[in-house]
């Protein structure tokens, strides 16, 4: 049985793991390393970390970012998700983006946003069976591996603020 629980610093070899299998499909960030556990853990708000296990293993995660430094984004955060690779198709990314949603709210976040792949129909179709609509479409935006890349911008506005 699937269940949901705060990432700990002990799930960092899992879900550092499974951020490169991300990275491996072309489909998920410009990123092209894996960074440090202590660069990810620097770069990411302290709050909403969820990891999904099964039998001890991680299968997945969210996390999110802060958008700006600025005092009147505080409440804006980018959100992050990654399922392992053998553990896609499962239902995992909705049961993790709900409870994101969930504890994002419960933390003050307003609004929740994504820049996605255009050609990650998978990935827009989940975001949008959660409320999250399409805002902005970035042309060519930037290059992974030569390649330029559109992206679409995507949010969520909180009903609760």
């Amino acid at each position: 049985m699937i269940q949901l629980a705060t990432m700990q610093q002990g799930h960092a070899c899992d879900v550092l793991r499974i951020y490169g299998e991300g990275l491996q499909t072309g489909f998920s960030t410009f990123n092209t390393e894996v960074p440090t556990w202590e660069e990810w853990d620097r770069n990411h708000l302290p709050h909403t970390r969820i990891v999904a296990i099964e039998n001890e293993e991680v299968l997945g995660w969210v996390a999110l970012l802060p958008v700006s430094s600025r005092a009147c984004y505080r409440g804006v955060a980018e959100f992050s998700i990654y399922i392992a690779t053998r553990h896609r198709g499962r239902g995992i990314a909705d049961r993790l983006m709900q409870a994101m949603i969930e504890e994002s709210e419960a933390n003050g976040i307003w609004t929740l946003q994504s820049s996605t792949f255009a050609d990650n129909t998978t990935s827009l179709r989940m975001q949008e069976r959660h409320g999250f609509r399409q805002i902005g479409y970035r042309d060519r935006i930037a290059q992974l591996h030569g390649v330029w890349r559109n992206t679409i911008l995507l949010e969520r506005r909180s009903n609760l603020f």
